[in-house]
């Protein structure tokens, strides 16, 4: 970032990543355009996966992002290797709505989520601060900087936007694009 005077100006990468991030959270929203909770929490595939669920995870991803951002790895409650059933059971009521729930509130949730990672990428001091990586099988890298983890956000997000767009079209056949 550059300052001239009191206003402050973002640099490119900064602005770029913002645009990616709008760009593959926007495809995510899309999915869920038009919906009631009803249809959100509805599984239209042999997975468990619903548009509702779906978001719920990307917000619940997110927000950990940016709290391992800000933190490191200590931002994490345990290891991997420490969770109990419990922890996993409680884990996959991340990937569905539940009673009382609503898609409203859901997009709401996301969109506070959103905002507060788009807060970090503008104000951070450096995106080259490194983490060491909590320890879990998927992680096959040692760190990250907080710029890898800002596009591990956005693949993440992209990536479940394209389960979301699968959902919806074995829903009510509206596509994303196409």
């Amino acid at each position: 970032m550059s300052s001239t005077g009191d206003h402050v100006t973002m640099d490119q990468e900064r602005a770029d990543l913002l645009s990616s991030l709008a760009h593959a959270r926007g495809f995510l929203r899309f999915t869920a355009r038009d919906l009631t909770t009803e249809q959100a929490s509805e599984r239209t595939t042999v997975s468990t996966l619903t548009l509702g669920g779906l978001i719920k995870h990307v917000t619940g991803a997110e927000k950990g992002w940016a709290e391992f951002i800000v933190a490191g790895a200590a931002s994490m409650e345990k290891g991997f290797s420490e969770w109990t059933e419990d922890d996993f059971a409680e884990r996959e009521k991340e990937f569905q709505m539940q009673p009382g729930e609503t898609l409203d509130g859901v997009m709401a949730a996301y969109d506070k989520v959103a905002a507060g990672t788009d807060e970090l990428v503008r104000t951070l001091p450096s995106l080259d601060v490194v983490h060491k990586l909590p320890e879990a099988p998927w992680n096959i890298e040692q760190a990250w900087s907080v710029r890898r983890v800002f596009q591990h956000i956005i693949a993440e997000t992209a990536q479940h936007a394209g389960h979301g767009d699968i959902i919806r079209e074995s829903l009510d056949g509206a596509k994303s694009m196409g």
